[in-house]
């Protein structure tokens, strides 16, 4: 499939269903190649106007929300994909990573640069998986292990995005 298309779910999967709606970010997800890339690119307009509006407490929040949605989209759309060979592991799931991004973004306040530095790190754990993103991965089954995984790689991204802003603080 050529880049920028849209890749399509198996038959049976209700594509109108709420949950599958949530579940791909408004079917963000089904954007090829990387829907994961996608999904953190669709958080970050959601984050700045949280950040603007509220400040870190409302991204914050805002990571909340979609964690608690995640899971419940992110289960109806594994319900529907069982007894395929795409139920264990579903691209076009990227609620999550719009979660993880507003984790990462929480810190980062209305700076662009904080918020690059948000959206790249937080792509780099989410695809590296290092300890312990990667044992998450592996460990946690169904709708929380997609959803935990990309909140700790958002956490780890989040500190080190803070640990940014308290060195660009002290010597810019």
């Amino acid at each position: 499939m050529r880049p920028g298309r849209r890749a399509s779910l198996p038959d049976s999967v209700d594509t109108d269903a709420a949950s599958t709606v949530m579940a791909t970010w408004f079917r963000v997800g089904l954007i090829r190649p990387a829907p994961g890339t996608w999904g953190s690119m669709a958080a970050l307009p959601i984050g700045y106007v949280l950040a603007v509006a509220g400040g870190p407490w409302a991204v914050l929040g805002g990571a909340v929300v979609v964690f608690i949605v995640g899971l419940w989209a992110s289960r109806g759309l594994i319900r529907q994909l069982e007894g395929t060979s795409e139920a264990s592991d579903q691209p076009s799931i990227v609620i999550d990573e719009v979660s993880g991004q507003l984790l990462a973004l929480s810190t980062a306040g209305t700076s662009p640069l904080l918020f690059v530095l948000g959206f790249a790190l937080f792509r780099l754990f989410d695809i590296a998986k290092p300890w312990p993103i990667r044992v998450v991965d592996r460990r946690v089954p169904g709708a929380w292990g997609v959803m935990l995984d990309d909140t700790v790689a958002g956490l780890f991204a989040a500190v080190l995005v803070l640990a940014a802003a308290a060195v660009i603080r002290a010597y810019v």
